[in-house]
C-alpha cells in the first residue's frame, strides 16, 4: 500500500484519524455529545411545561432558557479535562485548532439542538435568546477551563447566573443588557455583543491554552 493511500481520511489506520481518535477519547468527546443530545427532549418538556401553567406570561420560559445553558456548558467544559495532558506537549504539532474546532462544534450542536427545543412564542425568549444564552455561557466556560481548569470550568456561570436571579430580573435594555444579558429577550443587540464577546474570548483562550492542567490528586 503506498504512502498516500495510507494517509488517506477514509483509511481508518491512517496518522490523522488515530490522533483524531485519540483527542476524542481524550475528551471524553462521545459521552459529551450524548449529553447535549439527552438535554433538548428534556429542555422541550420544560419549556412546554411552563407555557401550560395558568398565567405564564412573556416570561414563562426564561428559567429553561437560564438554566439549560449552563447546563449543557457544564457538560462542555468538563469534557475539555485532558486525561493525556502528555498528548499536548509533546504533539509534533499545537494542537490549538483542534481544541477551536472541538469547542466550535460542541458550541453549535448545543445552541443548534436548545433552540430548536424551544420554537414559536413568546419570540422574545425563544430560539434566538436561547442560541445567544449558550454562546455566551460556553465562553465563560471556556475561560473558566483556561483559567482555572475544566473540571471546575461550570463554577464562574453559575455564580454569575445565580448573581443575576439574586439581583433582580433586568428590565429589557440599558446597563443590564450588559452585566444581565441572559435574561435579557432575544433582539436585544447589547446582550448579544456581550454572549459573543465572551464566546470569541473564551474560544481563543482555551485554543492557544487549554485546560489549566490539575493536581494528581484529582486525576483518576
Amino acid at each position: 500500500m503506498s504512502p498516500r493511500h495510507s494517509n488517506s481520511p477514509l483509511n481508518p489506520n491512517s496518522p490523522l484519524n488515530s490522533n483524531l481518535l485519540l483527542y476524542a477519547r481524550s475528551r471524553a468527546l462521545p459521552m459529551t455529545i450524548a449529553v447535549l443530545v439527552a438535554a433538548a427532549p428534556g429542555t422541550a418538556w420544560c419549556a412546554d411545561w411552563l407555557l401550560t401553567r395558568s398565567d405564564p406570561g412573556p416570561r414563562a420560559r426564561l428559567p429553561v432558557l437560564v438554566l439549560a445553558p449552563v447546563l449543557v456548558a457544564a457538560a462542555i467544559g468538563v469534557g475539555l479535562y485532558s486525561h493525556g495532558d502528555e498528548l499536548d506537549r509533546t504533539a509534533v504539532r499545537p494542537w490549538w485548532s483542534r481544541r477551536g474546532c472541538h469547542l466550535l462544534l460542541l458550541t453549535a450542536l448545543a445552541a443548534g439542538l436548545l433552540a430548536v427545543a424551544v420554537p414559536g412564542e413568546p419570540q422574545a425568549y425563544g430560539a434566538a435568546a436561547m442560541a445567544r444564552n449558550v454562546l455566551g455561557a460556553v465562553g465563560v466556560t471556556a475561560l473558566g477551563a483556561a483559567l482555572i481548569g475544566a473540571r471546575l470550568s461550570w463554577l464562574p456561570m453559575l455564580v454569575h447566573t445565580s448573581a443575576v436571579f439574586l439581583a433582580g430580573r433586568a428590565e429589557p435594555g440599558g446597563a443590564g443588557a450588559v452585566w444581565a444579558w441572559s435574561v435579557q429577550p432575544g433582539a436585544q443587540r447589547a446582550a448579544w455583543w456581550t454572549a459573543v464577546a465572551l464566546f470569541a474570548a473564551g474560544t481563543c483562550l482555551y485554543a492557544l491554552r487549554g485546560a489549566r492542567p490539575e493536581g494528581p490528586g484529582t486525576r483518576r
